[in-house]
């Protein structure tokens, strides 16, 4: 197996977007994965994590929904403001999900007709909201992601979903995630939450540690989490 990164350019909603193939480029069409970042967008980080599951035997794309050089860090003291604007419009954060996810289906190395999406923190809530919006993926793995629902009506939910989730994260706490629950089960989806006890937001990003604000790395529920993400995609596409 030789994983390569390739830079994928493209067009989009208020475009243009710079994301990040990673993929066997010696091995046949595979099940495709879709990678949403985190607020601050597409880095070393989520390449990293992106190999990790391309080594499982899958094609990853690695999303930028903000546009092509629009990044921050946690230094930066608006670091959020890229996921604001999506997040106050959530037609938008929908229409670039499934842009994102048409340009994973068109990559060479994809079987266009099995693809998932996972996402984190922010890009959890791409992962639901593209499901959300009917998208044909297969499943969608949400880490530490964010629940609330869109201010219009869903399209039917027909993909399988998985959330892992910080029971004590204080940007989802447990009436968001009953809610979240709720709303699942009311549009008949396929869903599992696994909730890690005394484990808050951020659980797998080695960078943070601010327990003091529920935010930090949890090595056991990112461990955890990682095994029923690979189990998940396992019953999906085995």
């Amino acid at each position: 197996m030789a994983i390569i990164r390739r830079i994928t350019l493209h067009d989009g909603p208020d475009g243009p977007f710079e994301s990040l193939a990673v993929v066997d480029a010696a091995a046949g069409p595979l099940p495709g994965v879709l990678l949403f970042p985190n607020v601050l967008g597409a880095k070393e980080a989520d390449f990293a994590y992106a190999e990790k599951v391309a080594a499982l035997g899958y094609a990853v794309l690695v999303a930028d929904v903000f546009g092509q050089g629009k990044r921050t860090t946690r230094a930066d003291p608006d670091a959020g403001r890229y996921m604001a604007e999506l997040n106050a419009d959530r037609a938008l954060l929908r229409d670039r999900a499934n842009g994102a996810h048409a340009v994973l289906k068109g990559l060479a190395e994809v079987d266009a007709d099995r693809t998932a999406a996972i996402g984190f923190c922010f890009g959890g809530k791409c992962v639901l909201d593209l499901a959300r919006s009917g998208a044909d993926i297969s499943g969608g793995v949400s880490f530490h992601g964010v629940y609330d629902a869109p201010p219009f009506p869903n399209a039917p939910i027909t993909a399988k979903l998985l959330v892992c989730h910080g029971w004590d994260d204080p940007i989802a706490p447990p009436e968001a995630t009953v809610g979240l629950a709720r709303e699942l089960t009311d549009a008949g989806c396929d869903w599992q939450i696994h909730a890690y006890g005394g484990t808050g937001h951020a659980f797998t990003d080695e960078g943070v540690n601010m327990p003091e604000k529920g935010l930090a790395y949890s090595p056991s529920a990112d461990r955890r989490s990682f095994r029923a993400m690979t189990d998940f995609l396992g019953d999906l596409f085995g």
